[in-house]
């Protein structure tokens, strides 16, 4: 273990209508295609680019492949990466804690590929890295996220009124847990 944490080893967790895998600079393509998209980049953070071109790609998937421990996927699809999904790991007396972040390419919305994604990652997570609540805050307008994180299991307790600024507007985001019994 490093600081507490167990090293990196690659992932593959098969989560029934796909696949959440370890990062390869093999998907630098397949990521400009799943992330170039506006309806994309306006439900996640600033700090994801948009336009997003393959100098983005290529730099992410760099960065992902030598984060110790791993902790950002390849959501895979038939052999293709059409998402990402990723734990934030919390440090000091919230080291018990990770934040969940994802998206998935506009052509797989709708079909339970990130509800699969997000349960499997989120029992893997609570096991790996040895957490009692895995957490996402999710924009509240956002239907879709919020459904797919209640499929997933997580509940939510509480919106956080005026809490983010994307877009130039103020926005809520509501505050869904899982909680390991």
């Amino acid at each position: 273990m490093e600081n507490g944490r167990h090293p990196r080893r690659p992932l593959a967790l098969a989560c029934g209508r796909c696949t959440v895998r370890s990062w390869s600079l093999d998907d630098v393509d397949d990521l400009v295609v799943a992330a170039n998209n506006r309806n994309v980049w306006a439900n996640l953070r600033d700090a994801f680019p948009h336009p997003y071109g393959p100098e983005h790609a290529h730099a992410f998937i760099a960065s992902a492949m030598t984060l110790e421990p791993e902790t950002r996927w390849a959501i895979d699809v038939d052999g293709t990466a059409v998402g990402s999904i990723a734990i934030v790991l919390q440090d000091d007396i919230e080291r018990v804690s990770a934040e969940l972040g994802y998206f998935l390419a506009e052509p797989f919305w709708g079909k339970g590929i990130m509800s699969d994604a997000v349960r499997a990652v989120t029992l893997h997570a609570i096991e790996a890295f040895d957490l009692t609540r895995v957490f996402a805050v999710p924009f509240a307008e956002n239907a879709a996220s919020s459904r797919v994180l209640e499929k997933a299991g997580y509940t939510l307790e509480g919106v956080m009124r005026r809490s983010a600024l994307k877009a130039g507007v103020i926005r809520d985001q509501r505050l869904y847990a899982y909680v390991a019994s």
